[in-house]
């Protein structure tokens, strides 16, 4: 059974649902899974790189390195 028959049948099952504790339960479930799908692609920086990066950027702007907002909107239209 492909994706999109599972989707539908999964569909028709939830739609037949009356108890609302269940429908709470897929709910948060669903929740947890995405989260924990989002989190396989996008990973946390550390505290330390974090902080070197904001180091990094005001260093940038003391010494003239950065492109003005109004400069990137100029390139982008």
């Amino acid at each position: 059974m492909n994706i999109d028959s599972r989707k539908l049948l999964f569909i028709q099952e939830f739609l037949r649902l009356n108890n609302e504790d269940i429908i709470i339960g897929l709910e948060k479930t669903m929740k947890q899974l995405k989260i924990k799908q989002y989190e396989k692609i996008i990973k946390p920086i550390s505290l330390d790189q974090f902080n070197e990066e904001i180091n990094q950027a005001i260093e940038d702007s003391r010494n003239d390195k950065v492109i003005k907002a109004t400069e990137l909107r100029k390139k982008w239209n």
